[in-house]
């Protein structure tokens, strides 16, 4: 009998991930299926509701607006400072990117959005914010997750 994807289940699925215009954006085809813990939180959160009950074989199309995807583009992590903030980085450009510490010592990906002079504009905004996301998906394995995934919230 086949599994009904639900929480604490390891899903593997392949998928392509799309954007408003049909401009792809990630995908697994020609690689590994992507496997996640379902109920874990680590796949986005409007894709995995779109996923309880399904099964393996079953192919689907979702939509995911912004707030059950990357949530919206938040103005108040787009800011400008000073370009010696890049201690040893020679050419600071746009499209860059870097890890930087946020106010709650976590770690986030910065994107350089613009350099004027000394100073650098930059985004601390999930890459996919604010974007309707779009995924085709076929699921290929549904298996009951080990004690030990479960403990530690991912597939091993």
């Amino acid at each position: 009998m086949s599994l009904l994807i639900g929480d604490n289940l390891v899903v593997s699925m392949h998928y392509k991930l799309t954007d408003d215009e049909g401009v792809v954006i990630d995908s697994s085809e020609g690689g590994e299926p992507m496997s996640y813990l379902h109920g874990s939180g680590t796949i986005i959160p409007g894709l995995e509701k779109e996923l309880v009950g399904k099964v393996v074989g079953a192919a689907l199309t979702v939509t995911v607006d912004p707030e059950e995807g990357y949530g919206e583009v938040n103005p108040g992590l787009i800011q400008t400072v000073e370009k010696s903030m890049f201690e040893g980085v020679d050419s600071v450009e746009a499209g860059m990117a870097f890890q930087a510490q946020g106010p709650d010592g976590s770690m986030q990906r910065i994107l350089v959005k613009a350099v004027e002079g000394d100073e650098v504009t930059v985004d601390g905004n999930h890459p996919l914010a604010g974007l309707v996301l779009h995924f085709d998906v076929e699921i290929v394995d549904v298996r009951e997750a080990s004690e030990e995934e479960i403990a530690h919230g991912h597939v091993h």
